[in-house]
């Protein structure tokens, strides 16, 4: 295999994996607005930090893809799930998580193989980030599991607020 097919292969799986990063983004964002809307704020606000890591790692991806001269894809890997009862989030999100993991260890696997380490280790950071998400939704899920609606009562009411944010059209701390 030619050195510009490896380097195909590679801008393949890092645009497959931008789009997962994507999808991940929308459906973590819609499930942060369903429990803050549901008034469990403290589930809500860590739900939209992982979308905040999810949105790192795509960037993380575009960058790679730019570095090999392609161009990142801007399509979801898959549709947003909507209407969730809030019991079947997490371990819906868990299992988001553990394919994840699963295909981008795979994903590291042929970066190698192809000869792109840099790609490959940028696949094994992403892993060790969406073990940490998989943690805490499988907790969660745990907890629900096993204290049901008293779990859910306690974090009624709870803040969803992240912290002072900054961005371009925001200075800290919100909106003027």
């Amino acid at each position: 295999m030619s050195r510009e097919e490896k380097r195909k292969k590679v801008l393949e799986l890092l645009n497959k994996a931008k789009s997962m990063e994507l999808q991940a983004i929308h459906q973590y964002m819609h499930q942060h607005y369903h429990l803050d809307d549901k008034d469990l704020g403290e589930l809500a606000a860590k739900v939209k930090l992982i979308a905040i890591d999810e949105m790192r790692h795509a960037e993380a991806l575009a960058e790679r893809i730019k570095e090999l001269g392609g161009e990142p894809t801007t399509e979801l890997a898959g549709p947003v799930t909507k209407g969730q009862d809030v019991k079947d989030i997490f371990p819906f999100d868990a299992n988001e998580e553990e394919t994840a993991m699963d295909t981008y260890a795979e994903f590291a696997n042929v970066c190698r193989q192809n000869g792109d380490t840099i790609s490959a280790s940028l696949f094994e950071m992403i892993i060790e980030h969406e073990q940490a998400h998989f943690n805490y939704f499988d907790n969660v899920d745990e907890h629900i599991k096993t204290l049901g609606d008293t779990y859910l009562s306690r974090l009624a009411g709870t803040s969803a607020d992240t912290g002072p944010a900054k961005g371009f059209a925001f200075p800290a701390g919100g909106a003027e």
